[in-house]
């Protein structure tokens, strides 16, 4: 009897390289590649993360990782242009659904539904809901080990910027701070844990504060 072609994946999973994007690809189990975005200076606009570690990441995972080069300073709709253009590759390769890691921003998430609206492609939120204490603690028990790369400056001091996720940075954490992070207080970088074949080797590099909008961040290097 002819065995039955295993069907190919058809989830791309947003991949910020943090923590949560890590726990949802534990999740998920169709994913077909990482989707993620850097500015043309080879860094994540947001984490500072170099490209080099995402794809140290992917490797260790597994799995491709596709970039979406912007432009630095870019508007909004050059954002948008570029990531619509990505989705039409991905509904000529019949992708059926991009999986995001958010775990309660509704705004967040009514704005990434928006986007997909006019798309075959469907949303999916692999941790929507969670109780943010309950999924840190998940999180640490299933051995992940990420470090923090930006710290929100109004939030948190610069001394929390390269230091790792553990139990010692969550009791140090102010009070009113999310465990996870997920009003922006603080971004990880994922280095270890199940999944991956070996850990990303990287050293901490040099500390930065920069002006972010109307506030500003503390960042630690990785190289």
């Amino acid at each position: 009897m002819t065995e039955l072609a295993a069907a190919e994946p058809t989830t791309v999973l947003s991949w910020s390289g943090g923590k949560d994007a890590a726990f949802a690809l534990r999740e998920l189990d169709d994913v077909a590649e990482l989707l993620t975005t850097v500015s043309e200076n080879g860094r994540s606009s947001m984490h500072g993360v170099r490209r080099e570690l995402y794809e140290a990441q992917a490797e260790s995972v597994g799995l491709p990782i596709r970039f979406v080069e912007l432009p630095e300073d870019c508007p909004n709709e050059g954002y948008e242009s570029r990531m619509a253009a990505a989705m039409a590759e991905y509904e000529s390769r019949e992708i059926e659904r991009v999986a995001f890691a958010d775990l309660f921003l509704e705004d967040v998430r009514a704005y990434r539904e928006e986007r997909l609206a006019g798309t075959e492609i469907d949303g999916c939120w692999p941790l929507w809901g969670r109780d943010t204490d309950e999924q840190i603690r998940a999180f640490l028990d299933a051995g992940f080990r990420a470090t923090v790369v930006a710290v929100d400056g109004s939030k948190l001091g610069a001394s929390f910027a390269g230091r790792e996720l553990d139990e010692a940075f969550l009791a140090d954490l102010p009070t009113g701070v999310d465990p996870c992070g997920e009003n922006g207080e603080f971004h990880t970088f994922v280095w270890d844990g199940p999944g991956f074949d070996s850990p990303v080797s990287f050293e901490l590099g040099e500390a930065v504060t920069r002006e972010v909008g109307d506030g500003e961040f503390h960042y630690r290097d990785l190289r």
